[in-house]
């Protein structure tokens, strides 16, 4: 068997919604009109805390594909100021969301428990205003959801190799920023975080073997199993990692940004920063690197998401085993492509019926 990223077909019945004129369609998805076609149409259960479970009629899988979104649509009508990630939601409703995570994944893995059969993933990703939004791929609705994806794995094998060279597969491994220039900083401040359910993996030991992937990624298996996001300290732990990343994120393009920049106000873990990254040569010279390229280069400048842009998963690898891994999202790839699982979306209402 070749390993290597695949290319899929996934087909979708076209949303009958019609985009008014004069809109970009991403100023539509953010619209209460839109949010509510989505509750309506394709709910399936909605709570007090504002919490909505719904199938994806677009898709990434028409095996298992489904989404909860923190509708916060009629409560904050400014899109830029809605909730887009774990560390901005009020704890009261984090609590239910991550009970709600917990028992969807475990719904996955009874539903589908054999790991050469199928792969299950779930997982978040920044929707923040990272990106110009003039630029293509500006994330549509600007509200935190996560996703619960499940390939059959037969399919995979038998879809064609990806193009190694697609933009969004490089998100790790040599061609990110972090892995390329600051490898061992990045690791090193990972590892003085306090995590005790969530143990580092071995390099290598949690690829997907059929399509390599993720590549380069920081990753830690979840000991313990399904049984570990039960505990509360799994989830405290799941925002760690989240935590960390965004300090040591907004911490690099400040330097970036400004030079000699002082510790980033209201970081998480600023002993942490302050001790392994504020002194690093590795990470100030990186830093350097990519300050004195946007200086003269604008469209490099342009492309850069200065906040903090991630994907963060929960996903089985190959030995059954529950793996978290984070990836740093400078170009803004799909969240399955982590796991090396390109999927084009194409229309075709028959095809979806049959599905």
């Amino acid at each position: 068997m070749l390993s290597g990223p695949r290319q899929i077909v996934t087909p979708f019945r076209p949303i009958p919604l019609t985009v008014p004129e004069g809109m970009k369609p991403n100023e539509f998805f953010n619209s209460t009109e839109n949010l509510n076609d989505l509750a309506h149409n394709n709910g399936l259960m909605r709570n007090p805390e504002g919490l909505l479970l719904y199938r994806k009629a677009l898709g990434h899988s028409n095996l298992f594909d489904a989404s909860i979104i923190y509708d916060t649509s009629q409560s904050i009508l400014d899109p830029l100021g809605r909730p887009v990630r774990r560390t901005q939601v009020p704890d009261a409703v984090k609590a239910v969301w991550n009970r709600m995570n917990q028992i969807l994944i475990a719904y996955m893995l009874d539903l589908f428990p054999d790991p050469d059969r199928h792969l299950v993933l779930a997982g978040e990703a920044s929707l923040d205003a990272t990106w110009p939004l003039t630029s293509p791929g500006v994330p549509s609705i600007r509200m935190l959801h996560n996703h619960f994806i499940v390939f059959d794995k037969a399919e995979l094998r038998a879809a064609p190799l990806a193009d190694s060279d697609n933009p969004n597969l490089t998100d790790g491994g040599q061609h990110s920023l972090f892995q390329a220039h600051m490898r061992a900083v990045y690791r090193a401040f990972f590892d003085g975080l306090d995590l005790r359910i969530l143990k580092p993996c071995q390099a290598g030991s949690c690829r997907i073997a059929l399509t390599g992937y993720p590549q380069g990624l920081p990753s830690w298996e979840v000991q313990g199993g399904a049984a570990a996001l039960k505990d509360i300290r799994f989830w405290e732990e799941y925002d760690t990692i989240l935590k960390g990343f965004i300090d040591f994120y907004r911490t690099f393009f400040g330097q970036v940004s400004i030079r000699n920049a002082p510790l980033p106000a209201g970081i998480h873990f600023p002993e942490l920063v302050k001790h392994r990254l504020q002194y690093d040569n590795d990470f100030l010279t990186a830093a350097k690197t990519v300050r004195d390229r946007c200086i003269t280069d604008a469209k490099y400048a342009n492309a850069i998401r200065w906040q903090p842009a991630f994907k963060q998963l929960i996903y089985r690898n190959d030995a059954g085993q529950l793996i978290v891994t984070i990836s740093q999202n400078s170009i803004g790839n799909a969240i399955t492509e982590l796991l090396g699982v390109v999927v084009e979306r194409r229309p075709d209402a028959d095809a979806y019926g049959r599905a």
